[in-house]
């Protein structure tokens, strides 16, 4: 049988660290593909006249009506990271390619960092760490937290995407009670969640923690505005996860300067920030720079996910996380 002509389309490290000798062993028993040419540029592509397959990444340039020409086999396109929105245009969906994309894959650590957060934030970690630093003594730490813990505390999820479903899903066996906001979805979906739906203000007055999952659209930027993050009840925390874009950064160092609310920020608006920003060194705040998604040897999960892909490609079968032209648009 003649295996289907593939090609590597991503930062050359990424090759390394996505696929080690057992993934390429079953790569090359999929495809046919050179496992040494790794593609970074369009404009030089050695190869993608004959590709029926790209396996792309993190770097992959956009494929466009100009790439298509010279790819003129092209078939399929398998996305061993998150969203493709950056690559995949209108002239793919116009020749037919099929898309597969890990974002599902890749938001299951996004998802444990999360759900590590929510409990973190239940437990007032940031400010009984700093106070237990400073004392180093045994308080009485209910008298100074008297909201200690998580039992029935209010956790907030905005946006039903795949990671927003996966934190809820992983919460089912703490004894919370998950509020959901999105705009796609009813009371009957958010129950088969296990959370009660609600508006996007209700959530963010009644919740206790609030944790945003919403895909960053131009409707979606700011969507935590100066109002909205006022109506967080004091000593709640904020988790970002998603895209810096969708908080109103401004507005939120705001309020946590007045040390009235915590933030557990992975991502933010620009990424890096200033290296004067106060959000560095605020106690309240825990930043992280944007390792929540696959890092070391959660990659091997994004490859592992796309070599079942190629191989229900092989097989003829649809893709288990394809990517579809009329939901790209409202995707992470």
């Amino acid at each position: 049988m003649t295996l289907p002509r593939a090609l590597f389309v991503m930062e050359p490290r990424f090759r390394t660290a996505l696929f080690g000798p057992e993934e390429l062993d079953r790569l090359t028993g999929l495809t046919d593909i050179d496992p040494g040419l790794v593609v970074r540029d369009f404009a030089d592509a050695p190869g993608l006249d004959t590709a029926e397959i790209l396996i792309t990444c993190w770097g992959c340039p956009q494929i466009d009506a100009d790439v298509l020409r010279r790819a003129p086999r092209l078939r399929a396109v398998v996305h061993t990271a998150g969203t493709v929105k950056q690559i995949i245009t209108d002239a793919c969906w116009e020749r037919g390619i099929a898309v597969s994309s890990g974002a599902a894959v890749n938001g299951l650590p996004v998802a444990e960092y999360t759900v590590a957060a929510i409990l973190f934030a239940g437990k007032r970690v940031l400010a009984l760490r700093d106070l237990y630093r400073a004392e180093r003594r045994t308080l009485d730490w209910a008298a100074r937290f008297p909201s200690l813990g998580n039992y029935r505390k209010v956790v907030g999820v905005i946006g039903a995407s795949h990671i927003g479903r996966r934190v809820l899903e992983l919460l089912r066996p703490f004894d919370l009670e998950p509020l959901i906001s999105d705009p796609y979805l009813d009371e009957a979906g958010a129950a088969a969640l296990g959370a009660r739906l609600v508006d996007l203000d209700e959530l963010m007055a009644t919740s206790d923690v609030v944790s945003v999952h919403a895909p960053a659209l131009p409707e979606t930027r700011h969507l935590l505005d100066a109002r909205r993050l006022a109506l967080l009840a004091d000593g709640a925390t904020l988790i970002n996860t998603a895209r810096g874009s969708l908080v109103d950064m401004d507005a939120l160092a705001k309020e946590l300067l007045t040390g009235r609310i915590d933030a557990v920020l992975d991502v933010t608006e620009p990424e890096v920030l200033p290296a004067n920003s106060p959000l560095y060194d605020l106690p309240n705040v825990l930043l992280t720079p944007h390792i929540a998604g696959s890092f070391g040897g959660e990659l091997r999960r994004l490859a592992h996910a796309a070599l079942d892909e190629l191989e229900r490609y092989k097989a003829g079968l649809p893709f288990a996380h394809a990517v579809l032209p009329d939901t790209i648009g409202r995707s992470a």
